[in-house]
């Protein structure tokens, strides 16, 4: 009896993950400079994610969201998208309350968020009217 050779298990080769680190409060020019920085880095690095470390981000105000908003939508032009490390729990909730579709990081893991659901359009014939 004869086997075929096993071909060997793919090389994961994994491509760098950029960290960009915000801080501070986040304003209308500090973004748009965060911005411009996210797009030269997924550029030169080639990078699908661009880890975002939110550690030294003042209060979760929605001035953070709109920027992390602006972030995903500049890393996704780029071909990329975006990462949040080390969010305190009060910007989680912020994340989760507003529905943004971001990827959390939470020590090792990377937590993958759902997006909002959606609501039910049309109506069944067996439905009973509320």
């Amino acid at each position: 009896m004869s086997f075929a050779p096993q071909p060997s298990p793919p090389t994961m080769d994994r491509k760098p993950q950029p960290t960009l680190t915000l801080t501070g409060t986040l304003d209308r020019e500090v973004t748009h400079r965060l911005c411009e920085e996210a797009r030269a880095t997924l550029q030169a690095t080639g990078a699908d994610v661009l880890v975002c470390d939110v550690a030294g981000v003042g209060p979760p105000v929605l001035a953070a969201i709109d920027a992390l908003a602006r972030l995903q939508l500049t890393a996704r032009r780029a071909g990329g998208r975006i990462r949040v490390r080390n969010p305190a729990p009060a910007l989680r909730e912020l994340l989760d309350l507003v529905g943004l579709p971001i990827e959390v990081e939470v020590g090792r893991e990377t937590e993958q968020r759902e997006p909002p659901g959606r609501v039910q359009e049309a109506v069944e014939a067996r439905d009973p009217p509320f």
